[in-house]
C-alpha cells in the first residue's frame, strides 16, 4: 500500500473503504491480488450493468482491436460510430418512438451535463436552472452548481451560482413540491428568475434511492411545457436498463426535452457520455461543445455489443423479475430486523434507510463489514445513511441471493439482533 500512500492524492476515496488491492474480475465478481473473491453490489457506481468483462461484449472489442480498429477519432466520421448510431437508432429510439438527435460529449457524465446545462441557456437566453434537493449531477463547476450535497460542493473554491434548488418529493419536506415550483413561477415577487430549464434524476441515487412518481414526472413535465422550460433527465446512474426500461423515464409516459446518458451506456465500463436532444433544440454552433476524446472509438463498440446482449437476454424483463426478488427479500429479511428500517427502489437500483436509528458510525460499520465479508457494496444520501444495492443487471439468482443474504447477516450482527426463525421467511 506504500506507493498509493506516498504518490497516489489523498483527494481518493472509494480505496479507503474498500481497501484490497484488485487484480481481476468476472461478471459479479471481482478479485483481489491475494485471490480473494468479492461479489459486487457496486457495479462501478452504476458503470457496469452488465458486469465485469462480459464475455459478449469483449468478443466484439477483441475483434476490433485484432482488425486495427480505429482508436481515437475525435469526432470524424468513422465507421464505429455509424454503428452505433445505427444500432441505438433502429433499437433504442424508434421502438419507443423518441426523436432524438445525438450528441457524443467528453467521455464523463459532468461533461454531458454541462453540454445540457449550456444547451438550455442558449436555447432558452434565460441564466437560472431548477435543480433538486437531495441531486447530484457531477463535479465540474457547472453541474457541481446543480449538485445539492454540501460537502461536494465545498470543493468549488468559489461561489456556485445561476441555479435554485427545489425540494424533491422524498418526504424530508412536508408539501406539495409541484405546487411549491408553480407557485414561485407564477409570482412575480418570489425573487426567482425564471429557468431555462429544470434537471432531475428519476431516481436519486447518490441522494439516498428517492423515487419520484409517476404522478409527479408527469406533473413537472406539464409545468415544464405550461412555462416554456426545457426538462433535462440526467439518466447517467439510473438509465441503461437500472430501472427495468431502458430510460428511467419511459414508466411515466414523459419524453423530456434533453436526456443524458453515461456509466453504462458503453457496456463495459468504458468512458462515454451522450446527449439527447430534441431535433429543434440541435442549435450549436460547430465545435461549440467539443473534446479531444469526445468520439471513444471503442466505448462504440462496445455498446453495439451491450445493445444487441440486451435483446438476446431479455434484461428489461429479467431485471423486472430480479427486482421483484429484491423487493420481497428486503421487506421480509431486513425490514423484519427492525422497525426503524426503511427502503426504497425500483428495478435494481434499492436503498436501506437507516437515518432512524441514530448512530453515526452504524453506516460506515457496516460497509466495513460487508467488504470483510466479500461483498462490496456502498452507501449514500442524507449522512450516508442509506445502505446502497446496485448489482450488475445480468447477476444469477443465485449470487443475487447470497449477496443479500451476507447484508442481511451484516445487520443482524451490527444491530445486535439474534436471527428469527425462518419458517415463514422470504425464499
Amino acid at each position: 500500500m506504500d506507493i498509493f500512500e506516498n504518490y497516489e492524492s489523498i483527494v481518493r476515496s472509494y480505496c479507503r473503504q474498500y481497501t484490497d488491492v484488485f487484480y481481476k474480475s468476472k461478471n459479479e465478481f471481482i478479485y483481489s491480488e491475494k485471490g480473494k473473491e468479492y461479489l459486487d453490489f457496486f457495479a462501478g457506481a452504476g458503470a457496469l450493468n452488465y458486469g465485469h468483462n462480459n464475455e459478449y461484449i469483449k468478443k466484439y472489442l477483441l475483434d476490433y482491436i485484432e482488425n486495427d480498429g480505429i482508436i481515437h477519432g475525435l469526432d470524424m466520421y468513422t465507421h464505429s460510430k455509424r454503428s452505433f448510431i445505427s444500432e441505438f437508432v433502429e433499437n433504442i429510439l424508434k421502438p419507443r418512438n423518441l426523436d432524438y438527435k445525438i450528441q457524443f460529449c467528453g467521455p464523463t457524465g459532468t461533461n454531458a451535463v454541462e453540454a445540457a446545462l449550456k444547451l438550455a441557456r442558449k436555447a432558452k437566453k434565460r441564466n437560472n436552472i431548477f435543480a433538486f434537493m437531495g441531486g447530484f449531477h457531477g463535479m465540474s463547476l457547472g453541474s457541481l452548481a446543480t449538485t445539492s450535497n454540501l460537502s461536494s460542493r465545498e470543493g468549488a473554491g468559489l461561489p456556485l451560482s445561476n441555479v435554485t434548488f427545489m425540494p424533491f418529493p422524498n418526504g424530508t419536506l412536508n408539501l406539495d413540491t409541484l405546487d411549491y415550483i408553480e407557485t414561485i413561477l407564477e409570482d412575480d415577487h418570489s425573487g426567482i428568475e425564471k429557468p431555462a430549464a429544470i434537471i432531475l434524476e428519476t431516481i436519486q441515487a447518490e441522494g439516498g434511492i428517492n423515487v419520484a412518481s409517476n404522478e409527479w414526472l408527469q406533473g413537472l413535465a406539464s409545468i415544464c411545457k405550461k412555462h416554456d422550460i426545457l426538462l433535462i433527465c440526467d439518466d447517467i446512474q439510473v438509465g441503461c436498463g437500472r430501472t427495468g426500461d431502458f430510460f428511467s423515464f419511459e414508466r411515466a409516459d414523459i419524453v423530456p426535452d434533453i436526456v443524458i446518458l453515461s456509466k453504462s451506456i458503453s457496456g463495459y465500463g468504458l468512458p462515454m457520455s451522450l446527449l439527447l436532444m430534441k431535433p429543434e433544440h440541435d442549435i450549436w454552433k460547430p465545435g461549440e461543445h467539443n473534446g479531444t476524446f469526445r468520439g471513444n472509438q471503442l466505448a462504440f463498440v462496445a455498446s453495439v455489443a451491450s445493445i444487441r446482449l440486451r435483446e438476446k437476454l431479455d434484461l428489461d424483463n429479467s431485471v423486472r423479475s430480479k427486482a421483484n426478488y429484491i423487493k420481497g427479500f428486503l421487506e421480509t429479511r431486513v425490514c423484519t430486523i427492525d422497525s426503524r428500517i426503511e427502503i426504497r427502489g425500483i428495478g435494481m437500483i434499492w436503498g436501506i434507510d437507516l437515518i432512524k436509528i441514530d448512530d453515526s458510525g452504524l453506516y460506515t460499520k457496516i460497509i466495513k463489514e460487508c467488504f470483510n465479508r466479500g461483498l462490496i457494496i456502498e452507501k449514500a444520501g442524507r449522512n450516508g445513511s442509506v445502505i446502497k444495492l446496485l448489482p450488475p443487471l445480468t447477476i444469477t439468482e443465485e449470487n443475487l441471493r447470497a449477496g443479500l443474504e451476507t447484508l442481511e447477516g451484516v445487520l443482524l450482527d451490527i444491530l445486535s439482533y439474534k436471527p428469527k426463525l425462518q419458517e415463514n421467511s422470504f425464499v
